[in-house]
């Protein structure tokens, strides 16, 4: 039986890669220590989502083991032989990490060599997926020449990156976030595993995952978060760009497929784009409007005109890179799609 190992597996990106490899026969290890609990308080907790996937699935078990300890984690690595390795764990808000940098950097660069040495001491052969983020290109892609339209920010047809950002873009000198910066190191370090030591790895910078299963809050996960706002009446903050700003949003499902794409043929030191590209992104402004349609309730936000630090007023991926190396792999959900079954999620969930 072939053996993965899903760090984070309790949250959004980890617990649907539980699934779907349980489900596709494998001995499934997961690793997840509660640490969105500490910080986003009981909202943004994952214990009771390892308690469902350990209930539906004889073949997954659990290791509340933080990334940090390298003695806990050595022994796990010792003491079994993994085929994939799919590292999501991450202090993962670019807001919450500048109240404790030391923590956000620990967890998010160091875990992840952590992750990267015993993998390559007693897993040298196994595919490792790094879940990176699009925050590593820090504000570059905000120095486009971007349009203001009535409902979002654009660019031209004409333009390069039309169709979205590749990874051709720099990650080099730009305003990134403690967070970005953090992510920058670790991307850096999954990429240079692969290529100086030859290890099966690949980098997926995210856009904005989401799906029904996300502990959306308000420092991480807008869309998840705004559809919660929406259908439980809370009040919903827009910071700065006159609620503008665009996103692509992809569906944890499609991206799982993509991890899945990648395990069956493995490249090396392999970075890509992942997002909603051009048939599923929008910006706040038209996801509030898509969310109360699809919802028929009535939005209650305010706008603050002070936008968060590093924040991008326009991102959209291009997954040509990926397509083209995984001809095969396409989306399954469009933004209609995710928001729909995001909010059918939340009122059975509310019921």
């Amino acid at each position: 039986m072939k053996k993965a190992l899903i760090t984070g597996a309790g949250g959004l990106i980890g617990s649907e890669a539980v699934s779907f490899f349980c489900e596709q026969g494998f001995d499934v290890t997961g690793v997840d220590n509660d640490m969105r609990s500490y910080f986003f308080g009981p909202q943004g907790s994952t214990a009771s989502r390892i308690t469902g996937l350990l209930a539906t699935y004889t073949n997954f078990r659990h290791h509340a083991i933080d990334i940090r300890d390298r003695g806990k984690l050595e022994e796990l690595f010792k003491t079994n032989s993994f085929d994939l390795i799919i590292h999501t764990a991450a202090q993962p808000s670019h807001d919450w990490a500048v109240k404790e940098p030391f923590t956000d950097f620990t967890i998010n660069a160091n875990g992840t060599l952590h992750m990267l040495e015993f993998t390559r001491l007693y897993s040298p052969h196994a595919a490792f997926i790094f879940t990176s983020t699009n925050k590593v290109y820090g504000d570059r892609p905000n120095t486009l020449p971007l349009v203001e339209l009535e409902k979002r920010y654009e660019i031209a047809e004409a333009h390069p990156y039309y169709k979205g950002i590749d990874e051709t873009m720099s990650i080099d000198d730009s305003l990134h976030s403690i967070f970005g910066a953090s992510k920058v190191a670790a991307d850096v370090l999954v990429q240079e595993y692969g290529k100086y030591f030859g290890m099966k790895t690949a980098v997926f910078r995210g856009g904005c995952l989401t799906g029904p299963s996300h502990q959306g809050v308000e420092l991480h996960g807008f869309l998840n978060y705004l559809v919660r706002c929406i259908l439980g009446g809370k009040k919903y903050t827009i910071f700065g760009y006159k609620g503008k700003q665009v996103r692509d949003n992809i569906h944890s499902k499609d991206l799982i497929r993509a991890f899945a794409a990648f395990y069956e043929h493995p490249r090396s030191g392999e970075v890509y784009n992942a997002g909603g590209g051009r048939q599923s992104n929008c910006s706040v402004l038209e996801a509030i409007e898509k969310i109360e349609a699809a919802s028929g309730k009535k939005a209650v936000y305010e706008y603050v005109d002070t936008h968060r630090i590093g924040d991008h007023i326009w991102y959209i991926s291009d997954m040509s890179k990926f397509k083209a190396h995984y001809p095969s792999w396409n989306y399954e959900y469009n933004l209609d799609a995710l928001i729909d079954e995001m909010v059918r999620a939340t009122h059975l969930n509310s019921l």
